[in-house]
C-alpha cells in the first residue's frame, strides 16, 4: 500500500484492523490532515459540522460498519433518518449506536432476501414489498422515534402504486409480498397489508382505511393530491385579495354575441386553431363551416354556440356532481366534429404539455369533485371565474379542448353575476401561458391572478353594437399581433426561472 493512499482526498475514512491502515491513520492524524469525527470514523474536510459530514455520507458510513444490514422498515420507505434523527436497519443484533446527528437503531431480522437491493458498500435496502410488510409490525414507540409510519403513509405509497401501475400492479405487489412473507416471518403483517389493499380495491370493507387518498379510492373518487395542494395554494391567494365589480357593458343581445365572436375567435387561435378574422367572421355568419377545414370550423362554431348563449352561459354548479354534467355537457357542444376526441368523455389516457403532465386520467374525477370544495368556498365572482378557470386547466381532463372549456367555465361564472368577460387577445398569449406555467410548477399564484385581472380591464373596453366597431377597436389595441408586447402592462417576469 503506497503511503498516501489515505489521502486520495476522500471525504470520509475508515478505521481498520490492518496495522499499517492503523498506523497511517495515526500518522495523519498527528499531522492534521485527518481528524476523528466518530468512532471508527476520520475526515479530512476540517470546515464542517460532524453531524453534516455523517449526513452527506450516511449510507457510505453504513455500509461500512454494518456489512450486510438492510436499511428496513419506515427507512426504506422515506430513505432519510427522521425527524428525531433515527435511522433503522436490520441486523444480526438489537443495538442502538449514536452517531454525529444520527441515531442508529439496529434491529435483529433476517438478512437480505432476493429482490432486496443493493445500496452503499455492503449496505442494502428492503424491497418495497418487504418494507411495507416490516412497517406493519407492531411498535409501541410513536412519532419520530418509531420504527415503523403511520398506515395513512402506508395506504399513500399503496396509492401511488395504483396510479403509476395501475390496479394489476397492486395485485402484483400483493402477490409479491405473500410470497416473501414467509422467509421473514410476518405472515401476520401480510394479512393485514391484504385486508388494506382489498379495502382499497373494494373487495375488503372501507372501514380499514385511514387515509383520506385510500378512502377516496374505495369510495370511487381516487384524486391527485399534489394538485389539491395547488388549488389550496391559488384558494388562499384568492381569499386574501379584494376585487372590484366590473358590471356586464354589452348588455344587449347584439352586443352580447358581438362580444361572444371574438371570445369564441381569440379561444381557438390560441390553441392553434387560426383563422383569417373574416373567414372566421364568416363561418359564424353562415351557420357553415369552411369546407377545406371542416373540423377546426366547427371548434370556432362549437365555443360560439356555448359562449353566445346568455342562457346557457348564466349555468354554474352548484354541487360536484353538477360541475361534472356542466363540463361533459359544454366538452360535446364544442368538439362534436371531432369524434376521434371523444367529445363530451373524461380522457381514457394521460395527457401532458411539454415538461407538465396533467392529473392522471384515472382521478380526473375524484380532482374535480375534491377542488369543488375550495369553488364553493369562494364568493366574488372573479374569484370565482380565476379558480374556476385554473381547476380545469390544471387538471385537463379531457383529450382535447381544455383551455377552451377552461375558459368557458371561467366567463359562465362572470355571466352568471352580470359581471364582464374576459377574452385572452393573441396579443396576451405569452402572458397568460406563463402565468398558468408559473402557478403549476413554482406555486406563484400572483402572476396568474395579475395577467387575469389586465386581461379583464382590457376586455372591459371591447363594446360595442356593431361587430365592426368592436373589430376596429381590437385592431387598433394591437389584440391581433402574434409576437408583440402587451399594450396594458402586465408586471411580472416573463422568465420562469
Amino acid at each position: 500500500m503506497e503511503k498516501n493512499s489515505l489521502l486520495n482526498l476522500q471525504e470520509v475514512v475508515f478505521s481498520s484492523k490492518d496495522a499499517a491502515i492503523s498506523k497511517q491513520l495515526s500518522k495523519l492524524v498527528a499531522a492534521g490532515k485527518l481528524r476523528k469525527i466518530s468512532p471508527r470514523i476520520y475526515t479530512s474536510n476540517f470546515d464542517e459540522l460532524p453531524e453534516i459530514i455523517i449526513r452527506r455520507n450516511l449510507y457510505l458510513i453504513l455500509g461500512k460498519l454494518y456489512p450486510g444490514a438492510i436499511l428496513s422498515h419506515r427507512s426504506a420507505l422515506e430513505f432519510q433518518p427522521t425527524s428525531a434523527g433515527h435511522i433503522f436497519l436490520t441486523y444480526t443484533y438489537t443495538k442502538k449506536v449514536s452517531l454525529p446527528g444520527v441515531m442508529v437503531r439496529l434491529l435483529e431480522g433476517p438478512g437480505n432476501i432476493n429482490g432486496d437491493n443493493p445500496l452503499s458498500g455492503g449496505l442494502y435496502a428492503s424491497q418495497l414489498e418487504r418494507a411495507l410488510l416490516e412497517n406493519l409490525q407492531p411498535s409501541r414507540r410513536p412519532g419520530p422515534e418509531s420504527k415503523v409510519c403511520l398506515q395513512e403513509e402506508i395506504e399513500n405509497r399503496l396509492e401511488q402504486v395504483i396510479r403509476t401501475r395501475g390496479e394489476s400492479g397492486l395485485n402484483e405487489l400483493r402477490d409479491r409480498a405473500r410470497e416473501i412473507a414467509p422467509q421473514l416471518g410476518m405472515e401476520a403483517e401480510f394479512v393485514r397489508l391484504n385486508s388494506i389493499i382489498g379495502a382499497m380495491l373494494v373487495s375488503r370493507p372501507s372501514k380499514l382505511l385511514r387515509s383520506p387518498l385510500s378512502l377516496a379510492r374505495a369510495f370511487g373518487h381516487p384524486y391527485d393530491a399534489g394538485r389539491l395542494e395547488l388549488f389550496e395554494i391559488l384558494w388562499s391567494a384568492l381569499k386574501r385579495e379584494e376585487f372590484s365589480n366590473m358590471p356586464e357593458p354589452n348588455i344587449s343581445p347584439q352586443a352580447f354575441r358581438n362580444f361572444a365572436f371574438f371570445e369564441a375567435y381569440f379561444s381557438n387561435f390560441i390553441e392553434g386553431t387560426e383563422f383569417e378574422i373574416e373567414d372566421a367572421m364568416r363561418i359564424i355568419e353562415m351557420q357553415m363551416p369552411m369546407p377545406a377545414r371542416s373540423e377546426d370550423s366547427h371548434d370556432v362554431l362549437g365555443t360560439w354556440k356555448i359562449v353566445s348563449s346568455r342562457e346557457e352561459m348564466q349555468i354554474t354548479p352548484r354541487s360536484p356532481e353538477e360541475l361534472l354534467d356542466i363540463l361533459l355537457h359544454r366538452h360535446n357542444l364544442l368538439l362534436s366534429a371531432r369524434t376521434s376526441k371523444k367529445p363530451g368523455q373524461f380522457k381514457d389516457q394521460n395527457n401532458r404539455a411539454g415538461e407538465t403532465y396533467f392529473v392522471d386520467h384515472t382521478l380526473v374525477k375524484g380532482t374535480l369533485i375534491r377542488g369543488f370544495d375550495f369553488y364553493q368556498a369562494l364568493t366574488h365572482p372573479f374569484a370565482r371565474a380565476a379558480y374556476m378557470m385554473f381547476l380545469i386547466s390544471e387538471v385537463h381532463p379531457f383529450l382535447d379542448g381544455n383551455g377552451r372549456i377552461a375558459r368557458v367555465m371561467m366567463n359562465a361564472e362572470l355571466v352568471s353575476q352580470n359581471e364582464a368577460k374576459i377574452i385572452i387577445p393573441t396579443v396576451f398569449r405569452d402572458h397568460y401561458m406563463t402565468a398558468l406555467r408559473r402557478l403549476t410548477r413554482q406555486r406563484d399564484p400572483n402572476a396568474y391572478l395579475r395577467m387575469l385581472l389586465s386581461a379583464r380591464d382590457f376586455s372591459a373596453t371591447v363594446i360595442g353594437e356593431d361587430v365592426e366597431t368592436m373589430k376596429q377597436h381590437l385592431e387598433v389595441s394591437n389584440a391581433f399581433r402574434h409576437h408583440e408586447e402587451a399594450q396594458l402592462r402586465i408586471a411580472y417576469p416573463q422568465s420562469e426561472s
